[in-house]
């Protein structure tokens, strides 16, 4: 997504004195300019990192499907690339 697209989305949020002030006093350790700035800042790298995450465990996922797939799907011929690979570690275990 666009960091320089338009800003022209608005959210609200309630929350209680504690959280607010509590916000207020790290944005003003971090640095940020702005309470706005600081809230977006945290949030996004928080929803990204949570996004992330996720990726990574539908990816591994799906990976772990296709392995077991491919090792317990007696229907699966071998390919000549995994025939000659195998072949190739025949070879090099017979060398030692």
């Amino acid at each position: 997504m666009d960091a320089q697209a338009n800003k022209d989305e608005r959210i609200e949020i309630r929350l209680s004195s504690y959280d607010k002030k509590i916000f207020q006093k790290a944005q003003k350790l971090s640095g940020d300019k702005s309470f706005s700035s600081f809230i977006v800042r945290v949030v996004k790298k928080q929803a990204e990192d949570i996004v992330a995450k996720n990726n990574r465990i539908l990816a591994s996922k799906k990976d772990r499907d296709l392995f077991f797939e491919a090792v317990f799907n007696e229907n699966l011929e071998p390919t000549e690339k995994l025939i000659a690979a195998t072949k190739r570690y025949a070879d090099q275990i017979g060398r030692k």
